[in-house]
């Protein structure tokens, strides 16, 4: 890939990836150093990516690099709640903070597939390129977060009225 070809990519994919991440982690801060990163890793192997499949690799290294600080994350906070020794309590949701909820409690392979079919509007093709998996698995991960999802919204009639 070229300068040119890599600037390319930046003006076309910086924001794609920004909403991606921000929508799986909901944080400002750690989604802008994600995407900042991913660009890094790239630049760096700026010889080795074709521009052709630059969009598959960005989306990759994304979510790559996002399970990575997710999983970090998550060490950090059950290591914080083992020291504090407590739970805490969820307030009533509104309709956009139970769907982030639904969301959030969906396996990270599945949100990622349903944020990208439905929120980005990938097709099955793109989303197995981006999350390295065949077409008939991201269909089987999508109907699932749906499935999932559904169950999640049961009896919360309340929600939508």
């Amino acid at each position: 890939m070229t300068v040119q070809e890599y600037n390319t990519c930046v003006r076309e994919y910086s924001d794609k990836i920004y909403r991606f991440v921000l929508k799986n982690i909901r944080h400002v801060e750690k989604a802008e150093d994600i995407v900042q990163d991913v660009f890094v890793k790239v630049w760096m192997k700026v010889d080795d990516v074709p521009f052709e499949k630059a969009k598959s690799y960005l989306f990759q290294a994304a979510y790559n690099t996002m399970i990575d600080a997710i999983r970090k994350d998550k060490k950090l906070e059950f290591q914080d709640e083992i020291q504090l020794g407590g739970s805490t309590h969820q307030p009533d949701l509104g309709l956009k903070e139970a769907l982030d909820m639904a969301l959030n409690n969906l396996p990270q392979i599945q949100k990622s597939a349903v944020l990208l079919r439905d929120y980005e509007g990938y097709d099955y093709k793109e989303i197995g390129e981006i999350l390295d998996l065949n077409e008939s698995q991201v269909k089987v991960y999508i109907f699932r977060a749906r499935k999932n999802l559904r169950t999640f919204f049961t009896g919360k009639e309340e929600l939508v009225a």
